[in-house]
């Protein structure tokens, strides 16, 4: 056997020592280096608004950027438009009216978009009337004028709402106006009421010079509407492959959402510094009637935020089907709503 010389030792000796020492270095570097946040484009279904403080704050606060994601905003115009964004891929996720889901994955080719998580356990769909023109509940539209605008969800509820009150439809007058001037018609006088949503078009008639004590905020959900509102909704393909990051944005704004509820005058001032010409006082009111009535339900108080109760997600593809003709097979609640990229229960619940 021939035996290895001296000088071939000592070059594979000088070789380990500085091989290995390199090799183990750029294993700890790789091992210490951070991940890159992951970049998520959302998109928001309306111009930024009081209602919109749990994003924000996850954004002001560095909730977003705890979980590992880079979240770049954009807005949308109207629900359809945030709902197409994301089924196209433009936008990873978005925020839009759950109603407004269901009808689009009953479209043919529509893309397998869920919800995954329900900002408004309570949709805000509401008619708004008032009361120096003798409304001061449903039976009271008997004969009166009802403004409904351009693009307005909550009308596609009205039959439901119609039927459960046992009201008779063909003796209210409905009058189809331009989204902009919805409320400048009521406050003139107009039309007697107007439907939309309560913490949009009621407080902007405030805004308007309306006395509260005139206006009648007939909310859908006082008459049986068992609709949830607003919800997160994500891309098929990037949940598919950024299942953390989705789980991410929930948390955030879980936390941001928590921290709205315990501090809405602080949540309030943050979005308004966000907006080009807002008011405190104005957004402050819309975020407190939005949580009222909308997120801080007897659901929410016993189950946590975000979820949806299947029994009741049924009952509420009833009274959409009052309205929507399913052209398909009429969704499940699982067709719809994804629970498996909720933050876990203990830290939905509200104290």
């Amino acid at each position: 056997m021939r035996m290895r010389t001296p000088v071939t030792l000592l070059a594979l000796a000088l070789i380990a020592a500085f091989v290995v020492p390199a090799w183990l270095s750029g294993q700890v570097v790789a091992a210490e280096e951070p991940k890159r946040p992951v970049a998520v484009m959302f998109a928001l279904d309306r111009p930024l608004d009081g209602s919109m403080a749990p994003v924000v704050l996850a954004t002001s606060r560095g909730l977003f950027g705890a979980q590992g994601v880079a979240v770049t905003m954009t807005t949308a115009k109207g629900s359809p438009d945030a709902i197409a964004r994301v089924a196209s891929g433009e936008a990873d996720m978005a925020l839009a009216d759950i109603n407004e889901l269901i009808r689009y994955r009953d479209g043919a080719n529509s893309a397998p978009v869920k919800a995954v998580f329900v900002l408004f356990n309570r949709a805000p769909y509401a008619i708004i009337a008032r009361k120096s023109r003798g409304i001061n509940g449903l039976a009271d539209l008997d004969g009166k004028t009802l403004g409904v605008a351009e693009g307005d969800l909550s009308i596609r509820l009205w039959p439901a709402v119609v039927k459960h009150n046992h009201l008779k439809p063909e003796t209210i007058k409905l009058s189809r106006v331009g989204a902009a001037v919805r409320e400048p018609i009521l406050s003139a006088g107009q039309v007697d009421a107007v439907s939309g949503f309560s913490y949009l078009s009621a407080i902007n008639l405030r805004d308007r010079g309306v006395p509260a004590a005139d206006l009648a905020v007939l909310r859908f959900a006082d008459y049986g509407c068992e609709a949830y509102g607003h919800a997160v909704i994500v891309n098929p393909a990037f949940a598919a492959k950024q299942p953390a990051a989705v789980k991410g944005v929930l948390r955030a704004l879980t936390s941001g959402l928590q921290l709205a509820i315990k501090d809405p005058q602080g949540a309030a001032a943050e979005v308004v510094s966000r907006m080009d010409d807002g008011s405190r006082e104005l957004e402050l009111e819309r975020l407190q009637t939005v949580l009222a009535d909308n997120v801080l339900t007897s659901d929410v108080r016993r189950d946590g935020i975000g979820g949806i109760d299947p029994a009741r997600f049924e009952r509420a593809l009833s009274q959409i089907a009052d309205d929507f003709k399913f052209q398909h097979k009429r969704p499940a609640a699982a067709d719809i709503f994804d629970d498996g990229f909720l933050p876990p229960a203990d830290s939905r619940l509200v104290n």
